[in-house]
């Protein structure tokens, strides 16, 4: 049961207007499914127009933000849930801990880094929680691209690449999520197999 997604997106909007668009409409479906968001808790870019849709629709936010990011005036006050922590790494703990999903939005490096940290922990069985990314006008292409170049090299096990979910409509995606299966995956036997073979 899907009850809280994370939505991990860029500060800023972007140089395409879908972008924003794609933010708008997964505002406007997690709310109208009652779902709660749980986000970065910054108010500009398309974290601010996703967290501003959703309370626009009636929906349930809850933003987590350093104290020094707070402190830069961008955290988004007007949110009921604004929870400031102390640094970078106890906002991603406190998100992963609230979240039954994670989807990434197009974003630079701090996207980036937020959805591997979860797909990571996926594949080391932490949690069995589905990863998306939701790829807005190939956004996320030569990303995909380089995801089965590393399982071609054999840097990624084939069967881990299921643990990634990717659809270019809002819909599809959370689709996607709510129907998704946790994969049963074995990082630490396939990295034993992989040593054995060089020796």
């Amino acid at each position: 049961m899907i009850n809280t997604i994370s939505v991990f997106c860029g500060s800023g909007s972007g140089r395409q207007p879908a972008y924003a668009a794609a933010a708008r409409e997964l505002g406007i479906l997690l709310a109208g499914k009652n779902i709660h968001l749980v986000y970065g808790g910054g108010k500009r870019g398309l974290m601010g127009i996703i967290a501003k849709t959703m309370l626009k629709n009636g929906g349930e936010v809850t933003g987590v933000i350093p104290r020094a990011l707070a402190d830069k005036e961008v955290g988004y006050t007007e949110l009921h849930d604004l929870r400031i922590v102390g640094s970078m790494h106890e906002r991603k703990a406190a998100i992963a801990g609230m979240a039954d999903a994670f989807i990434a939005l197009p974003g630079g490096f701090g996207t980036m880094d937020e959805i591997f940290e979860a797909i990571t922990w996926a594949q080391l069985g932490i949690h069995q929680k589905p990863c998306g990314f939701l790829n807005v006008c190939g956004y996320y292409d030569n990303l995909i691209a380089f995801i089965d170049h590393a399982v071609k090299e054999q840097f990624i096990p084939s069967d881990n690449k299921a643990l990634i979910l990717v659809d270019d409509q809002p819909d599809k995606l959370l689709h996607k999520i709510e129907n998704f299966r946790p994969v049963q995956v074995d990082k630490a036997n396939w990295a034993l197999k992989d040593s054995n073979k060089q020796i």
